[in-house]
Order: structure tokens, then sequence, then C-alpha cells
């Protein structure tokens, strides 16, 4: 089914992304693969080609879209080299960004945009604790005022580019005897004294992406490091939330989509009983479901991305988005690992770190059953 929601301006830079993905980044993926991170040249070039200031005014030197699509343009590209790959990269240009160019200081703005927008800097966002996980109204990390500054303690934990990030969005408690009411966001510069980071923590699948834990030691924050007012920080997450499970649902197909189609591929050509798997009859109808299932997805999350574009998207049709297309993803990639036989379950073909790499979709981002429970909530029953 042909695809409506971009225009030939969205075509012309997603070649663009591709060509530059496909010329500096892919051939390098074993590499930052076995050295889990991503090299700090390649986010430099990234912002060279405008993908990391997508979301970033051009006073302050983005490329400032004013268009979700193209948000989503550059995360398929990304997502269908590797979901690694999106995963660190978006949490710069499409989660953490919008944060700092609607609630930053103007003093703020100046000092880190340009140098986000460029890839000088990299960012991450510490939502998630130890004994937190998708409550994130019950965290333990907590800011008090020391004069006009902010004494910040605690810790966080599975931070995307945790590793390797300059500048860090924290959320903390700074009012003890309220809960969601109680808790702000706080830019945090990873040289200040106080800020550790923990060991590089070996997941599953994704390695190229450097994961983390944070803790922070009293670290001395002016009160301009305090992004809006306080206690209107767990507010901010929830209004932004939308956005990042739209992006994380993009990806998710984009993703589940490449594989699909490099599985369709092999079946082509390998052979069995004289034959190529794919004529099989099994195969075929299985074949069949998957292609459809992914084109069906592919339409309600493109509805989405126009929507999200315009008047922005509900929390609960995010919620739809995030947790089908996980759902899909996975149910795709488990498919396309039988296909392949045992080959399909050794790390050297892509099908078998596809399959690992998208497991963390039905837990990240809200897991599947935190989005079920948005999505109940609204029906009233």
């Amino acid at each position: 089914m042909q695809r409506s929601a971009f225009t030939p301006d969205h075509d012309d830079f997603r070649q663009s992304v591709r060509d530059f993905l496909s010329r500096r980044v892919a051939p390098n993926v074993d590499t930052y693969a076995e050295n889990r991170l991503i090299d700090r040249e390649v986010w430099r070039e990234a912002g060279k080609q405008g993908i990391l200031g997508l979301e970033v005014p051009d006073s302050y030197g983005g490329s400032q879209a004013d268009d979700y699509r193209f948000n989503a343009v550059a995360t398929e590209e990304l997502a269908a080299i590797s979901m690694a790959l999106v995963s660190s990269f978006s949490i710069h240009f499409d989660i953490v960004t919008p944060y700092i160019v609607d609630l930053a200081t103007e003093q703020m703005k100046q000092q880190w945009l340009p140098q986000i927008a460029s890839g000088d800097v990299v960012t991450a966002i510490g939502m998630t604790e130890p004994s937190g996980g998708s409550d994130l109204a019950n965290l333990k990390t907590s800011a008090v005022r020391d004069g006009s500054d902010w004494i910040l303690t605690g810790s966080k934990t599975f931070i995307t580019n945790g590793y390797s990030a300059d500048l860090v969005i924290v959320a903390a408690r700074t009012d003890p005897t309220q809960r969601s009411k109680g808790i702000s966001l706080f830019l945090v510069d990873s040289s200040l004294a106080g800020f550790e980071r923990g060991r590089k923590l070996d997941k599953v699948g994704q390695p190229e992406s450097d994961t983390a834990e944070l803790f922070f030691d009293r670290v001395r924050l002016p009160a301009s490091a305090m992004l809006g007012e306080p206690g209107t920080g767990f507010a901010a997450m929830m209004t932004r939330l939308p956005q990042e499970r739209i992006g994380t649902a993009v990806a998710n197909i984009a993703h589940a989509k490449q594989i699909l189609t490099e599985t369709i591929d092999y079946a082509r050509e390998r052979k069995a009983f004289g034959q190529s798997i794919g004529s099989f009859q099994h195969n075929k109808f299985l074949l069949a479901e998957l292609v459809t299932k992914i084109e069906v997805a592919q339409a309600y999350i493109d509805a989405a991305v126009v929507e999200h574009a315009g008047s922005g998207l509900s929390a609960v049709d995010a919620a739809k988005a995030k947790w089908w297309s996980a759902h899909v993803q996975n149910d795709v990639l488990d498919h396309c690992v039988q296909l392949y036989g045992g080959y399909g379950y050794m790390r050297e073909y892509r099908v078998a770190r596809a399959w690992m790499d998208a497991r963390v979709t039905k837990i990240w981002a809200g897991s599947n059953e935190i989005m079920k429970e948005i999505i109940g909530r609204d029906l009233a029953v």
C-alpha cells in the first residue's frame, strides 16, 4: 500500500539520511557493538546532516523542522540500520531536546542547544530508578535548596547514553510532602563534582548503545539548571511522553519491516527438498500474514505521526501505538528467526541480533502492561 503521510520534502530528507547512514554508519555497526559505544565523531557528522537539530530553533544553530514527520523519517532510517542506533540518537534529538527548548532558561538554551544540534554534546534523560521502574511518581532521587542552589542526591539506572552523555535531564523530588507534584526536572552537566557513572550495563541486545547507571553525590546545581518551575516535572514528563512513545512505535515497525524484507529475500534463496523454503505453503502463508501485520500497523503509525505533527497525539493513542507496534515487532521477528532455522539463532546473522534488540521495546517507554492500563482507564471500565 502506498504511504501518504510524507511529502517530497520528507522524501528528500529521507534520502539524505539514508545516504549518510549507508556511507558512514552501517559499515561500522559491528565496531560500535564491540565497544558498546557509538563513536563521538558519528554524532558530529549526524549533527552536520541536520538530524540532531530537528527540534532546535535555527537561532540556536538547529534545523528547526517544525514538523514531526521529519523526526519520524530520521527514526525510520536509523531503525532500519539498528535499534540501538535509533535509541541513542532519538533520546538525544527527539526526547531530550524538546524539554530544553520548551522549559530551559535563555542562559541554558544558549549554552547547550548549539552543541546539542552539532553533536558536540550528547544527552540523556534520567527518569528510571533501581527501585522505581514504571512508577515515576515514586522516585527517590532528591534535590534540596541550599541558598539559591540545589543539591542533588540519588541514582538512576538503565540510562541510554548514560556512559557517554555530557548533559542529563534528571527527575528529582524537591518536595517530600508531595507525590507527583513534588517532582522537578534539572539539567545536569556531567562534569560537575559528585556526578558519577556506573559501569556500562551488559544488555541482552542493543550493544551499540551505551547504557549505564548514574549516581549523584551532593551535586550542586545553580537555580538556572531547573527546567520549568518547582513541582512541575512530573506534568512535564507526562506531557512529553506521547512523543517518546510514538517515536518508539515508528522505530519498532521500521525495524521489523526491514528484517522481514531481508527474511523474504532469504526465503526465496534458501533451498530445501529441491525448492525455495518460501514456496512451501506454510511459509508462504506465514509471510503473507507477517507482511499484512506490518502494513496494517504501519497505516496506524503513519496516522499517529500525522496527528502528532498537527494537533498533537493524545496519551491514549500514543499508548496504543507503542504497545501494539512492540507486540507486532516481536511477533514478526520471532517468526523471522524461525524461518532462518538454526542460522537464525546465530549472533553472526542479523536476524538473531535484531530479535535480541527488539525484546526491550515491550518494556521501555512504559511497559506494554502500563500502556494497556492507560487505554483501559480511558474506557472507564
